[in-house]
Formats: C-alpha cells, structure tokens, sequence
C-alpha cells in the first residue's frame, strides 16, 4: 500500500477525503478508515471492513464525482475519540464521523455516517 499522508487532527480526514476522491483514489480514501470500520452506506445499509469499503469507493469514484469541502461543525474530543461532522452544503440533513486516534497520534475513522436526512412528518 502506498504511504498516504496521515491526518493528524481529526477535521484532516475531511480534506483527505475530499483530496483523494477527486483524484479517484479508492485505496487513499479507504486508508482514512480503521480495518474494521462501519460505514452506513449505500442508504439503508452498512459497509464493514476496510477492504470492503475500498471496494465501494471503486464503484462510486468510477463515475468521476466531485466532492466539495463543507465547514466542519466543531470536534467533540473524548481521549482518543472524537465526532467530526458537517452541514452538506445542500442542507439535506447532516454528516457524522466517530473517528479514534492511533498509536503513531494520527486519526482513522472507526464509523461513518454520511448521510442523516432529516425525519419526513
């Protein structure tokens, strides 16, 4: 696996993300998660394990998207876990990350939710 910039705080691993998504880096964007990290996606289900999430990536980042930074909400830091979340730019609802500091100091995210839309009444 390549050596890939570590994320340092836990707001670095949105700028990765978005770094390596427009670049069509499935592999980079996968390194920003733990080996057995959650991920709530595709909607309604889970992805679960690095490699598995690499996978998915390959699949979304075939189609060329492009992501734009959004302004991270402040961090709640608890020891060596942090929330980072933010505002999609759209205003559909919100983003959450569960993200736990390494041994090396850098931070990997443990679990992803990517998209909480707002309940319809």
């Amino acid at each position: 696996m390549p050596e890939y910039e570590k994320a340092m705080r836990p707001e670095d691993i949105t700028r990765l993300f978005v770094e390596r998504s427009n670049a069509g880096d499935a592999a980079g964007v996968a390194a920003l998660y733990e080996e057995g990290a959650v991920m709530a996606y595709p909607p309604g289900g889970r992805t679960v394990g690095r490699e598995a999430i690499r996978a998915l990536w390959e699949k979304v980042l075939a189609g060329r998207p492009r992501f734009k930074r959004e302004q991270p909400l402040p961090t709640l830091i608890s020891g060596d876990i942090a929330l980072t979340s933010t505002p999609p730019k759209d205003g559909s609802g919100a983003r959450a990350q569960v993200v736990r500091r390494q041994p090396d100091g850098s931070w990997l995210r443990l679990l992803d939710q990517p998209e909480f839309v707002p309940p319809t009444r």
